[in-house]
């Protein structure tokens, strides 16, 4: 571990033993620990100090006992939290099988069915948590892991957490939830009301990358995508790739559509749509009509004069 954070893992020891860092990102460090009450390999993700002392440890631990209540078979459960020396942390199962991404670079695309069916699995993981009062937030390939071929979609703490104090302090900081490749049009603008339908346009996001082998709009910041989603229509699938269904292209549409109510109302509503596409055997149809839409540009001016 890093010299600040060996105190961390001494005061662990009696429950946790650090084994080595799997990764760090712009908000924490995860490493891979002996879970050593119950004898098995965790995860433990820990928040950069900074972060800690903007989130503050009781705010950071109420959102994630709401997070550990999220109890579905395709979401990454959380099974213990806590704040030790000023470093807030929680805990998740080690998956040991590849994320998304690490398949993605492997094997550039998937095939159209198994696309489909990830893509249906975490529609309704993501309906779970909808229904429940959370938003993801950064839904990305890299979030997405496997178990045993099932895809598991990780990474709701520091969403609900940091999500739920995205105030300018935070943003002084330079901390911010999502990726901006995977961002809505809405979280790209910086709007802080989000719904589960800017989920399921991140949704769409990952379901076009696998289906494409190609992201969708590429950015280094949230400013340069939402640039990209205003002034390119999101590209069809089905012209990248010819196989791909007329049905399936357009439900692909409909989730990316600029505006929230252009979309499909719910992650609900897109996994329903998945299904059907998925129970076709030669995943072909008709054409799901697209609702009409309206001037994109326009909408996002109105509501970001809204929240000026």
């Amino acid at each position: 571990m890093v010299a600040e954070s060996v105190g961390f893992a001494a005061d662990l020891g009696n429950r946790y033993a650090i084994v080595q860092p799997l990764g760090r990102g712009g908000m924490a460090t995860v490493y891979l620990a002996d879970d050593l009450r119950h004898q098995r390999l965790v995860a433990i993700k820990v928040l950069h100090p900074e972060l800690s002392v903007t989130l503050a440890a009781n705010r950071f631990l109420r959102e994630i006992r709401i997070t550990a209540r999220l109890q579905h078979p395709h979401i990454l459960t959380l099974i213990d939290s806590g704040e030790i020396d000023g470093f807030l942390y929680y805990v998740m199962p080690y998956v040991a099988g590849a994320s998304l991404r690490e398949r993605l670079s492997d094997e550039s695309r998937l095939s159209v069915s198994e696309a489909v069916r990830i893509a249906g699995r975490l529609a309704s993981a993501l309906d779970h948590a909808h229904g429940r009062g959370v938003i993801h937030r950064d839904i990305k390939p890299e979030n997405i892991l496997f178990n045993d071929g099932h895809p598991i979609l990780a990474d709701f703490g520091i969403a609900l957490a940091v999500g739920s104090a995205a105030d300018e302090h935070l943003t002084k900081q330079g901390f911010s939830v999502g990726t901006p490749a995977y961002m809505s049009p809405e979280q790209a603008a910086g709007i802080r009301e989000l719904d589960g339908r800017s989920d399921v346009y991140s949704l769409a996001c990952v379901l076009y990358e696998m289906l494409t082998g190609e992201p969708l709009f590429t950015g280094t910041t949230p400013r340069a995508v939402l640039a990209r989603q205003l002034s390119d229509p999101a590209p069809s699938a089905h012209v990248v790739r010819p196989e791909i269904p007329d049905s399936l292209d357009s439900a692909v549409q409909r989730a990316l559509a600029i505006r929230p109510d252009d979309r499909f109302e719910s992650a609900a509503a897109l996994g329903q749509a998945l299904e059907s596409i998925g129970r076709l055997t030669s995943l072909s149809g008709a054409p799901q009509p697209l609702p009409p839409r309206n001037s994109p540009t326009s909408w996002l001016r109105r509501l970001l004069a809204a929240h000026r």
